[in-house]
């Protein structure tokens, strides 16, 4: 296949750029580096099966020759880039789903859209199902990023509805692991990056909410998998096992050697207090679950932030 990853500097599009890549197919890259980073794809620069072009998908988007798929990975992502960047962030979610979806039924190519657990909002049921529609709060600071999904859902299965676009719509819960940005507010490289430079952690409240983290390995299989299958609905990926806050920020310390103290923080307005897939669906449908253990998906993933900050040139992306 040849496909289109927007997105594809950042930390999960690089990823699946790898898995494209070595699963045998072309791969266009695209992004404008907003938060994604030249260094996540440096290492394939010269493949012979991979292309890139910067542009914004919020622009028109023109890919020369066939694609048979466009996987829609461009967004910022974490609350501290959504946050800086709300306007950005909804275009991305209704512009740029537009873009890409008409250029995947001008190619007829199948278009898989990342989807996100925010979705759900601060969810008042547990685990959470396909099924559940939400509870978001469409007006708070973090409505930019839960809305700006949503409607990219909601355009996504008109397309396919209306147009006939074949389409797959990926629902992803906590990611962790290497080429995360260092600096992105997101709870994993937070606590690990406050234990090597021997801050305190920053935990939010008393830390009792909680997570279920899934590292980049398991993630990346688990949407190839959807990619090639033929489920429409929106697909839940992400680890079924759940720690709270503060059990990561004790598991980080111990597995850093750090000396940081643990410091508690306001809770920020409309933080979710659990978060927990249900991949009831992804474990029938598409024979995925998660393989990596938290403890070793840390293991795996504390060397490249221990690189990071030696490295003087890196060290400005972790500010």
């Amino acid at each position: 296949m040849r496909v289109l990853i927007t997105g594809a500097a950042g930390f999960l599009g690089s990823h699946l750029c790898d898995r494209f890549l070595a699963e045998g197919h072309q791969v266009v890259g695209m992004d404008n580096f907003i938060t994604g980073h030249p260094d996540n794809i440096a290492h394939l620069i010269g493949h012979e099966g991979f292309r890139f072009v910067q542009h914004d998908v919020t622009d028109y988007m023109y890919v020369e020759g066939p694609l048979d798929g466009v996987l829609h990975f461009a967004s910022p992502a974490s609350p501290v880039d959504y946050l800086e960047q709300p306007i950005p962030t909804l275009k991305v979610g209704s512009l740029g789903t537009h873009k890409a979806l008409g250029l995947a039924k001008a190619k007829g190519a199948r278009l898989l859209l990342a989807s996100t657990s925010e979705v759900y909002g601060d969810p008042q049921v547990h685990p959470q199902p396909e099924t559940y529609w939400g509870h978001v709060n469409p007006v708070g600071p973090r409505g930019v990023y839960d809305e700006a999904k949503r409607f990219a859902e909601a355009i996504t299965m008109a397309y396919h509805r209306f147009h006939g676009v074949e389409t797959r719509i990926v629902r992803i819960f906590n990611t962790y692991g290497p080429r995360m940005r260092p600096g992105d507010g997101r709870v994993v490289s937070n606590f690990i990056v406050q234990a090597l430079r021997g801050e305190p952690i920053s935990i939010y409240g008393d830390g009792s909410q909680t997570r279920s983290f899934c590292y980049v390995s398991d993630l990346v299989d688990g949407i190839y998998r959807l990619f090639n299958s033929d489920r429409v609905d929106p697909t839940n990926i992400g680890n079924p096992v759940e720690f709270t806050v503060r059990e990561l920020a004790e598991l980080v310390l111990r597995m850093t050697g750090s000396q940081s103290e643990i410091a508690a923080l306001p809770l920020p307005q409309d933080d979710p207090k659990v978060r927990q897939p249900d991949i009831t669906v992804a474990r029938s449908v598409l024979g995925w679950e998660p393989q990596v253990p938290l403890e070793e998906g840390l293991r795996r993933t504390i060397p490249y932030f221990e690189q990071m900050l030696r490295d003087p040139r890196q060290s400005a992306r972790t500010l």
